[in-house]
């Protein structure tokens, strides 16, 4: 089975882009002071710089694909004959 991981909320994300942008310190040294991986300071930095606010929000559990799903495929090449006439006779 798969590990949980850890959700962070949005405002701890927006200090750590603020102390490595604005205060100028580094990616270990955010990390250390803040008690998380220097990799996700790494990664929030490169997703604000890439798409701003937006880019340090949850995405996790949200869809970008279409609702509907993919189309169903014809079980049989008749099937399939028989969806295309009745296609074409409406044209």
């Amino acid at each position: 089975m798969g590990e949980i991981r850890k959700t962070y909320d949005i405002e701890l994300k927006r200090k750590v882009v603020a102390m490595f942008l604005k205060e100028g310190l580094g990616y270990k040294t955010v990390a250390k002071t803040l008690g998380i991986d220097d990799r996700m300071v790494r990664r929030w930095v490169a997703h604000y710089e890439r798409e701003g606010i937006e880019g340090l929000k949850e995405k996790r559990g949200t869809s970008t694909g279409s609702k509907n799903g993919r189309p169903k495929k014809a079980k049989t090449l008749e099937e399939e004959v028989l969806r295309l006439r009745a296609e074409n006779a409406l044209l």
